[in-house]
């Protein structure tokens, strides 16, 4: 049996995102396999029986099986202190997590696929676009006050780690980014780096041919 790491993950979901970008920056090799979201496979009784949440991400490493993006990025900086994705000042590691939560609590779960299912088709776009702008109005105000080349200084951190997934659903539903110019700048210079790149929803196995860039 192979001990590579297995992610069940799905090319849009920005949790799932989140996961590779941090296994990626970390060098760690794994095995995708993708779950349709929009054709439910995450509900099916093969799924469940593999992680009950019946989400993405979900993690098995180490001969572990972890569910929830944050959890599993808490995990893999404990456990692979190569590469680290939080800094050492204490201070700059509660500004990595108050961004990761400003994200993962108070932005991403009010517009997940979940949520925009229980609203007409025609309001989807509009309500997205209205709840991502303003965490991430919110994120540009913390930044002010963290940033430097990325998020916190000057290295990647688990908060570049869940800003930039964020970003592809701001630009799917059309946020404008006039007002947000450190976001901009960092997702620039993350753009450039081969572990965001990869992580990237086009770069996926399960990306459809025509939406790959």
């Amino acid at each position: 049996m192979s001990d590579k790491p297995v992610l069940y993950t799905y090319f849009r979901s920005s949790s799932a995102a989140r996961v590779r970008i941090a296994l990626n920056h970390k060098g760690i090799d794994y095995e995708a396999r993708p779950v349709n979201l929009l054709k439910g496979e995450q509900l099916s009784e093969e799924y469940v029986k593999v992680n009950p949440s019946g989400m993405v991400p979900y993690l098995i490493i180490d001969g572990h099986e972890f569910c929830q993006s944050v959890a599993i990025l808490e995990y893999l900086e404990e456990t692979r202190t190569e590469r680290p994705l939080l800094p050492k000042d204490p201070v700059q590691r509660a500004q990595v997590r108050a961004i990761v939560g400003a994200i993962c609590s108070d932005t991403q779960p009010l517009q997940n696929l979940g949520v925009l299912k229980t609203l007409p088709q025609e309001e989807r776009a509009g309500y997205a676009c209205r709840i991502i702008t303003k965490g991430l109005a919110v994120v540009e105000r913390l930044l002010e006050k963290t940033a430097g080349e990325f998020c916190v200084g000057d290295q990647v951190t688990l908060a570049d780690c869940c800003l930039i997934p964020q970003l592809f659903n701001a630009h799917r539903y059309g946020v404008d980014f006039d007002k947000l110019p450190l976001i901009r700048g960092i997702e620039e210079r993350a753009s450039k780096l081969d572990a965001f790149h990869r992580a990237h929803w086009a770069q996926q196995p399960d990306c459809p041919a025509e939406l790959r860039q």
